[in-house]
């Protein structure tokens, strides 16, 4: 799904809703932008936004033009920007692979400006349970916790709540994210029996497999 369509309804998708809040013409950093396609995403939505990007691998030569893209690990390292940098900043899918998720919200809340806001997203606890995804194209495809290798410890929002209190942010919205449109596919492809990504995708956002907090410094 182009993003640019989520421009007239952006609470479609609840990444969407978040990005569309950050004030017009400020700064988001994204933490783990891995191939960039959410980065991306993010621009078509916002093209007003100036975008930063950290990740202890990634992919900057796909990042939208002009990402300011710095390498780092999370688990240590400091976020090589100055205290006070960014209106806003997203880290999907990040603290579950840290064996200290603590660190990264130390540094996020360090580089946030007064009143700026951070997006975590992590999977849900029910992850744990879920039956993985069985069919071609499916093989990359993270149901159950532990598909994903490199999972180090599943993330409750109650850790996070608790994470971010320590770093003096404070938790202002949480529960399930999810992308409508998709949500709304998976009765019929469960009903024909369609074993595609599609499908498991479509699965993920009905089940609220993603579990988000929004913090604010």
């Amino acid at each position: 799904m182009k993003w640019v369509w989520l421009r007239l309804a952006p609470w479609i998708d609840t990444r969407a809703k978040f990005v569309s809040s950050v004030p017009r013409g400020g700064r988001l950093l994204d933490l783990g932008s891995s191939d960039g396609n959410t980065l991306r995403h993010f621009a078509e939505l916002r093209p007003d936004l100036v975008l930063a990007s950290s990740d202890i691998a990634g992919s900057p030569a796909s990042y939208p033009p002009g990402t300011d893209f710095k390498r780092c690990d999370f688990n240590s390292d400091s976020l090589p920007w100055p205290d006070a940098s960014f209106d806003a900043i997203t880290c999907m899918h990040v603290v579950e692979h840290l064996v200290n998720p603590g660190h990264i919200l130390g540094e996020a809340a360090r580089v946030l400006k007064p009143g700026g806001r951070i997006y975590i997203e992590t999977p849900h606890p029910k992850s744990l349970t879920m039956k993985s995804a069985v069919g071609a194209g499916t093989e990359h495809v993270t149901v159950n916790f532990f598909d994903d290798s490199t999972h180090t410890q599943v993330v409750t929002v109650g850790q996070i709540i608790d994470e971010s209190s320590k770093v003096g942010l404070t938790v202002i919205d949480s529960g399930a994210s999810r992308n409508w449109v998709f949500a709304a596919s998976f009765p019929f492809l469960y009903v024909v029996r369609n074993k595609t990504r599609a499908r498991y995708v479509a699965q993920l956002h009905w089940t609220g497999w993603s579990a988000f907090a929004i913090a604010a410094r």
